[in-house]
């Protein structure tokens, strides 16, 4: 039972462990990302053609050449204005390529965080697999034949929550029943008058009426050789 006492302090301790990690791989990831895309701007950015490099060809062919004709020195000015539009287009293939370095950075980053967010969820579903639910209140209401397990809402038939309120009731003396021994509680009758195989076939239904399979296995727990016990903190039930 000091087992099951301790699932919830269980969990938080690998909840806490799951977030640190997930911190720093988030981390990692984003320091690698960023290295990387500033890497391939600065390879980007030094292979670029130099904005000038035509003025400074249309410039040595006028040093060298000695143009006096009209045509000569009108073909100089068009050469001139196709270096000045060449630096332009140059200019906006540098913006276009800085702000897809950025569109990249910010897609890879968000794609590292939900991989990492993913890893942590499957982690922690594993840890609830091992050790059960954390069950931070259980709220049963017979009156209304409902339970509310951490505010959701469960409607139940009369014999589960019969069923519900005896190992409610069990595990909060920190007992462990038998199949005979639920039967016998409900019944009235005395346990060794009973049979194992009704109390197993009111958990079973307990289970089928619960509806979501990884609750009801998990709420109600099977200890071999022992009986039935709710994996819940005695301090988190109660029952009106």
């Amino acid at each position: 039972m000091k087992a099951l006492a301790s699932i919830s302090s269980a969990t938080d301790v690998t909840s806490g462990e799951a977030r640190a990690w997930s911190s720093r791989a988030v981390a990692i990831g984003i320091a690698a990302i960023v290295a990387i895309l500033l890497g391939a701007a600065v390879l980007l950015f030094v292979n670029l053609p130099d904005a000038n490099a035509f003025d400074a060809r249309v410039e040595r062919l006028f040093v060298e050449q000695d143009f006096t004709a009209q045509r000569e020195l009108r073909l100089l000015e068009l050469l001139a204005q196709s270096g000045t539009a060449f630096r332009e287009v140059l200019a906006s293939y540098r913006t276009i390529i800085f702000v897809l370095l950025v569109f990249a950075t910010a897609m890879m980053i968000a794609a590292v965080a939900f991989l990492v967010m993913l890893v942590a969820l499957n982690r922690r579903m594993g840890h609830i697999e091992r050790k059960g639910i954390e069950v931070n209140s259980l709220l049963i209401s017979r009156e209304t034949n409902t339970v509310y397990l951490n505010n959701f809402e469960f409607k139940l038939t009369e014999a589960a929550i019969e069923t519900l309120a005896v190992l409610a009731e069990a595990r909060m003396d920190d007992e462990v029943l038998t199949g005979a021994q639920i039967e016998g509680v409900i019944s009235g009758r005395d346990a060794a008058n009973c049979d194992e195989a009704a109390g197993a076939t009111r958990i079973k239904r307990l289970r089928d009426t619960l509806g979501n399979q990884m609750v009801s296995e998990l709420l109600v727990k099977n200890i071999a050789r022992k009986g039935y016990t709710l994996a819940v903190d005695k301090g988190a039930i109660r029952m009106v």
